[in-house]
């Protein structure tokens, strides 16, 4: 088997598959990451919801027999919403990051991924797989680096001359031996702005992201959002763009490659009220297919009343009141006592004190005096 043509023809056919960028790669351990990783749980900075064991996630071996190599992808996804939907007074809006636009990205990249090992399975027979998404054991960014997909930036993602970091990662683990790629040198150069903008100072500096600071992160937990991150959210519903937003290198990006990718307004950009008392099923109906729906929609209603905060929306203090009284969750009914205290008014002052006759958990009586002490200032 010439491998030499057989991996430009892998390109070649990748690039008919709607794949933006493939690189390879040796399987050999990533000692270096492996070395940041350890650094990273020391210090408490991982988020949780990564692999648990280090080893797997920069050792090939452990979870795949004889690796040859690594083929990495990268899709390009839009970085602006056409026509998107105003969020204005009486009428105000979350937004889901841009990762959060269109079809889930697990599921687009696995289709391209399935395909790419269909063609070369027919080629090779022999050939065996095993490729994954952001989910998977390997450290997607290492591979992708590795792979001479971009370099490893600041801003903890993978930047690409072409597409900013606007890309989805994936890997393909495989048996064949191909040709390596160059590994990409570092562009950043002195470049900080994302450091320097991150809003809760969760890049700690250049290429170190303490997880459990990041807004990103922070949207995704499901109990009470500390206080001291409950302003700095704004409107953010899932995820976080701002170190995205502020690189030079994206400057001018946004590809509208992929159709599953194009975002639909009304649920990258929500109105908030609803999503207050929305069911399951409605939930499921309307943001079951975006990757930003996996945790359920108890982060997204938190978030939202967060927002609705943030707005200082007064009109929409009737559904507030009403989820403070009446949800079953405390993490909802306690921040909705936050939000109402954070907006004012003497229909919010009436409303805690009252529900601070009838509340018994003690988490949401403590969040019902959060909110009465904003109204004595």
């Amino acid at each position: 088997m010439d491998y030499r043509l057989l991996k430009q023809e892998i390109i070649e056919h990748a690039a008919s598959l709607g794949i933006d960028k493939i690189g390879f790669t040796t399987a050999d351990v990533f000692t270096e990451m492996k070395n940041h990783l350890i650094r990273q749980e020391q210090l408490g900075y991982q988020s949780g919801f990564e692999e648990k064991d280090i080893n797997k996630r920069v050792d090939p071996s452990l979870t795949f027999s004889e690796p040859r190599s690594i083929i990495a992808i990268a899709l390009a996804y839009p970085s602006k919403m056409k026509d998107a939907p105003k969020s204005i007074k009486g009428a105000r809006r979350g937004i889901f990051a841009r990762a959060s636009w269109g079809t889930d990205y697990h599921t687009v990249l696995r289709d391209r991924l399935s395909k790419l090992e269909a063609f070369i399975q027919k080629r090779v027979p022999k050939a065996r797989f095993r490729s994954m998404v952001d989910t998977g054991e390997l450290a997607d960014r290492a591979v992708a680096e590795r792979a001479g997909i971009g370099w490893s930036a600041k801003n903890c993602a993978v930047i690409t001359p072409e597409f900013g970091s606007y890309v989805y990662l994936g890997e393909m683990i495989t048996n064949l031996p191909f040709e390596p790629d160059e590994p990409m040198q570092d562009q950043c150069g002195t470049c900080n702005k994302c450091v320097d903008a991150c809003p809760t100072g969760a890049l700690v500096q250049g290429g170190q992201l303490n997880a459990q600071k990041c807004i990103a992160f922070l949207t995704q937990t499901k109990g009470f959002l500390p206080d001291e991150y409950r302003n700095k959210i704004g409107n953010r519903i899932y995820g976080c763009d701002t170190c995205q937003t502020v690189c030079p290198k994206n400057k001018g990006k946004d590809f509208h490659f992929h159709r599953e990718m194009e975002p639909d307004g009304e649920i990258a950009k929500p109105l908030l009220e609803p999503l207050l008392t929305i069911s399951n099923r409605e939930f499921k109906e309307k943001f079951g297919h975006v990757s930003g729906s996996w945790r359920g929609k108890k982060p997204i209603q938190r978030n939202a009343i967060i927002a609705l905060a943030h707005f200082k929306e007064e009109s929409a203090l009737p559904a507030l009141i009403g989820v403070m009284s009446e949800d079953v969750r405390p993490v909802i009914r306690g921040t909705a006592a936050w939000a109402a205290g954070k907006i004012g008014g003497d229909q919010a002052k009436e409303a805690l004190l009252k529900r601070r006759l009838e509340e018994k958990d003690e988490e949401v009586l403590a969040e019902i005096e959060k909110g009465l002490s904003f109204l004595k200032n």
